[in-house]
């Protein structure tokens, strides 16, 4: 790939994986909502969001494509569900005072997709990376035998997004036909609980401040935005590039929730953390030794 391609890649990765990072600060904008309710405008403005974006780049014929495969259209129901599910959570982990769980949940992910891959797409482990999943699990069970708890928040975060990877892997779809249907699958539950069933002080769009209206029309750009981002990243960078960015996001979450934020490295916090950004050292270093080694062969 050419510089500016690369150049172009790397910037909207950067904007991507930022924009992810500091999600957390908008969702604390809007604390006084539920959960539940923040989960359903983000699902319904998402999906009014990705049907003007389809139309703006005549992208149509995509769609018709997709929606002709009914295979793929209800795999794309389960991961709409996934998604779904970890979208709720997260939203319920930042607004709960859970950041630093949710920041531990996104750490974890590479790792849990590393084992995924070899358990249901027949990838095989480097040993640098048995060493390094075996590290990550010493620190979630460390904290269960030493301080009697589970980092369930985290775990579920990892788990529902690194299932939601393998489920879109496996269907093959473009991003934004991808969304669009998934978030339509989603679209008449979000509507008949915001609509017909939630009736809260927040719940009647018609009793809220403009800037609250605006604010809950945001959740729609805050989820399609990076993920437009990253997919115009993923076209322009080799996915092992790429991969080094994935850090940027639980990072910046990581930083917003100890300074920003007040919640505390509690010791079970900072057993687990320290098992899992040493996993994560020896995780990269294979990964640079192996491009390395790739490109010596080439060479």
């Amino acid at each position: 790939m050419d510089t500016q391609q690369t150049r172009q890649g790397i910037l909207c990765a950067l904007c991507a994986y930022f924009i992810w990072g500091i999600a957390p600060a908008y969702f604390k904008l809007i604390q006084q909502v539920a959960p539940g309710e923040i989960m359903t405008h983000r699902v319904i403005w998402s999906a009014l969001f990705m049907l003007g974006l389809i139309s703006a780049t005549r992208s149509w014929r995509r769609v018709k494509t997709v929606i002709q495969q009914p295979k793929k259209v209800l795999l794309l129901a389960v991961s709409a569900t996934l998604v779904g599910g970890n979208w709720l959570l997260f939203i319920w982990a930042v607004n709960n005072h859970h950041m630093l769980e949710a920041s531990l949940g996104y750490f974890i992910n590479p790792l849990l997709n590393v084992v995924i891959g070899m358990l249901f797409l027949g990838e095989r482990f480097r040993r640098m990376q048995w060493i390094a999943v075996a590290l990550a699990t010493c620190g979630v069970l460390v904290q269960l035998w030493k301080f009697g708890s589970l980092p369930v928040i985290a775990l579920g975060l990892a788990l529902s997004f690194s299932l939601y990877g393998l489920v879109r892997k496996k269907i093959a779809v473009d991003a934004q036909s991808g969304m669009l249907i998934e978030t339509l699958w989603l679209f008449p539950l979000a509507s008949l609980y915001l609509f017909g069933i939630a009736d809260s002080a927040t719940s009647h769009l018609g009793n809220n401040s403009a800037s609250l209206n605006l604010l809950l029309i945001a959740a729609g750009v805050v989820t399609t935005i990076p993920l437009m981002l990253f997919t115009a990243a993923a076209t322009r960078l080799r996915l092992s590039t790429l991969g080094f960015f994935q850090y940027l996001g639980p990072t910046l979450m990581f930083l917003l929730a100890v300074l920003f934020y007040g919640e505390i490295m509690t010791p079970d916090k900072a057993v687990t953390f320290g098992f899992i950004w040493l996993a994560l050292a020896l995780f990269i270093i294979d990964a640079l030794y192996t491009l390395r080694r790739s490109g010596a062969r080439k060479a």
